[in-house]
């Protein structure tokens, strides 16, 4: 009797791929091995971000990064609503451009109502006045983990809280409770459990290592309308190709990071303090008094955040000075970069602070000093002095 062939458990002695048309080297929805080859390893990082994420593999969704991620979810809400009224979305006035302009495009397009909750002084939303404007027909709630301009942390499980208590008391599934995370990935929990969320987005462009990738943690029992139409890729939720060597970079890099998170934030709070005492006492020597303002609360923020203003300098002044002495820091968020005027951010927390009275001019905004794995000690002593030095040339322009 003749031997059996076992030719399909032998590797081919060469490698010819002729898929192009399908995608560059491997599309994990291919059946040939290359594609079954990268659709184990597609599983294998849905599965190891889930796990940090405390969720299901298939309530992980691979995006293009934060602001699709963001998108996918509010959009994916509001066009999912069966309602005979028009659905209703609550978020706060400091959030990510990417979910401000798209709470206000749905408006502008009679898709939804809008309701935006103003932050307090010191950049922290109140859950209570979340609560208060919860109604019938609120389908989502969307604030953010972290903001990521003044590195403030909001309530998350506060309002996590009052919004099952709604829906446990009204027998609804909704509002559906929407953060952005994508500023509290290196430094904050994701278990999204603890957190409450049905929907999280996170975004690789945050993470050192990290690919251009982002996700979205949809709970298994929320349903999103599908906002693009094509393929039945990540779900039909994100139809496309996925980018498999950007993925796998992101769940390395997401990996690592949670490694050194615990060390790494004790490291940034003592740096980050450091700056502020550091700021109040060289700062103020040349200067007026009170001249130097902290934009967000002191506690309750990120450990690598120094947010400030100076009385009477533009920060994007401020910024390109710093910038000629070889300091890269940022006056707001990098999607409102090329916009003219003041950070809407600080314009937010400063009419509340100052009652409408602001002590410095709302056009001039803050300066942001995000610190990283590679920031020392060193590094803050000569940002300082460097400061200091702009500072007193500045004062003679603005005073």
């Amino acid at each position: 009797m003749p031997k059996s062939n076992n030719s399909s458990n032998k590797k081919p002695n060469k490698y010819i791929y002729f898929d192009y048309a399908a995608s560059a080297r491997a599309n994990p929805s291919s059946v040939h091995s290359a594609g079954v080859e990268a659709k184990i390893k597609l599983q294998i990082a849905r599965r190891e971000v889930s796990d940090i994420l405390g969720a299901r593999p298939e309530e992980i969704i691979f995006t293009s990064g934060g602001t699709e991620s963001n998108n996918l979810a509010i959009q994916g809400v509001v066009l999912n609503w069966q309602g005979k009224v028009l659905p209703h979305i609550i978020t706060t006035n400091i959030e990510h451009p990417s979910v401000l302009e798209t709470y206000k495009l749905l408006a502008k397009r009679k898709l939804a109502e809008i309701t935006i909750v103003p932050v307090e002084a010191n950049g922290i939303v109140d859950p209570q006045k979340i609560k208060k404007e919860i109604k019938k027909n609120t389908v989502l709630v969307s604030v953010m983990y972290v903001n990521n301009e003044i590195g403030t942390i909001q309530p998350i499980k506060e309002i996590a809280k009052i919004i099952r208590y709604y829906k446990k008391i009204n027998l609804t599934l909704f509002p559906i409770f929407h953060t952005d995370a994508v500023q509290a990935v290196n430094y904050l929990g994701l278990n999204v459990e603890k957190l409450g969320v049905d929907l999280l987005s996170l975004s690789g462009s945050k993470i050192e290592g990290a690919g251009r990738v982002g996700i979205l943690y949809k709970k298994k029992t929320v349903n999103l309308a599908k906002v693009f139409g094509g393929g039945d890729q990540e779900g039909g939720i994100r139809p496309g190709t996925e980018n498999l060597p950007e993925i796998l970079k992101f769940s390395r890099a997401l990996k690592s990071v949670q490694k050194i998170k615990e060390k790494e934030v004790k490291r940034l709070i003592k740096l980050r303090d450091y700056f502020f005492r550091t700021l109040d006492v060289r700062i103020s020597d040349v200067q007026r008094p009170n001249n130097c303002i902290v934009n967000g609360d002191l506690v309750n923020r990120l450990p690598n955040n120094v947010n400030v203003t100076f009385a009477n300098i533009p920060s994007d002044l401020l910024v390109i000075e710093l910038s000629d002495k070889g300091i890269m820091a940022s006056a707001k968020s990098a999607c409102k970069s090329g916009e003219s005027g003041g950070s809407d951010v600080i314009k937010a927390i400063r009419q509340v602070q100052y009652q409408g009275e602001p002590l410095v001019n709302d056009e001039l905004g803050g300066v942001r000093f995000s610190l990283g794995r590679d920031t020392t000690k060193k590094d803050i002593d000569y940002t300082v002095k460097v400061l200091s030095k702009i500072l007193t040339k500045l004062k003679k322009w603005y005073d």
